[in-house]
């Protein structure tokens, strides 16, 4: 919301999205590892 708003192309800011997330379930494949979120473990 916030890149839109910022103006932004919506598509653009679905495909930042779209990548991060493919990047961390691809990582997750190859290390054959759980998925842990850190975000938690954050002050």
């Amino acid at each position: 919301q916030r890149r839109v708003e910022q103006g932004k192309n919506k598509m653009s800011t679905l495909n930042i999205i779209r990548n991060k997330l493919l990047a961390k379930a691809f990582a997750v494949v190859a290390r054959g590892t759980f998925y842990v979120d850190t975000m938690k473990y954050a002050l």
